[in-house]
């Protein structure tokens, strides 16, 4: 997500202040398509959040969980090992996190 990026990316957190807006850049480009939330996602967010809410699982990692169920992406790329390694996905026994 967009919102993960950007906070792995944000200058006062990690100083990559120009990361950012080269992944505009290639999104403008076509490089990346952006998916949207649909009602459903919202509705798996929600369910997500309050099964993990002693979890520290906010409403972003669950939103990624959502689309990654949606689309049958058994992979995620993330550096949240800790909450991903968590999260029980529909459509696998548990997601292949990247890097591994």
């Amino acid at each position: 997500m967009v919102v993960e990026f950007d906070w792995l990316t944000n200058p006062k957190v990690r100083n990559v202040p120009e990361a950012a807006l080269i992944l505009m850049d290639d999104i403008l480009a076509g490089a990346y398509s952006v998916v949207a939330l649909t009602v459903e996602d919202y509705a798996r967010c929600r369910e997500l959040m309050q099964r993990y809410a002693g979890s520290d699982i906010g409403f972003v990692d669950a939103a990624v969980l959502a689309v990654v169920e949606r689309l049958k992406e058994p992979k995620l790329a993330t550096l949240d090992g800790r909450h991903f390694g968590l999260l029980r996905p529909r459509h696998v026994s548990a997601l292949r996190l990247l890097p591994g």
